[in-house]
């Protein structure tokens, strides 16, 4: 009987490099325009000490296990809201928002943000290529 021969890579602990996250995934011009408005828990403006973030509503939903929720799901926090919405957890910090519904409060911002419409179009041309390079 032949013993059965494990490659190497069997035998190694690293995970493999991350392939990123997906475009459709990635708004990174709109989370700079979030960045750009005061809290919407507290309506504070943003500065140095606590600056304004792009925060991901978690249960918007497209999370997977070690991975974010689109950027489109993000509303704009104070670093102290965020921090405060990580301690509490979502359902007790959306009843400080507007609606008491984090997914809508990212919705309408998304709605909002300028530059969507050409986001949403290079999406679309970016798939239509991939789509022609196959």
């Amino acid at each position: 009987m032949r013993a059965l021969r494990l490659p190497p890579s069997a035998f190694q602990t690293r995970k493999p490099p991350r392939a990123g996250r997906p475009a459709w995934k990635c708004a990174e011009e709109y989370k700079r325009w979030l960045r750009r408005l005061p809290c919407v828990a507290c309506h504070t403006l943003g500065d140095r000490t606590n600056p304004i973030v792009a925060a991901h509503v978690d249960h918007a939903g497209g999370k997977g296990a070690g991975t974010k929720v689109a950027d489109r799901h993000c509303i704009p926090l104070c670093d102290h809201c965020h921090q405060e919405q990580h301690r509490d957890g979502w359902r007790t910090f959306e009843k400080k928002l507007p609606m008491q519904d984090a997914t809508v409060v990212a919705t309408a911002f998304w709605q909002q943000w300028p530059g969507r419409a050409a986001w949403e179009r290079d999406l679309a041309e970016q798939a239509c290529a991939m789509r022609g390079a196959l």
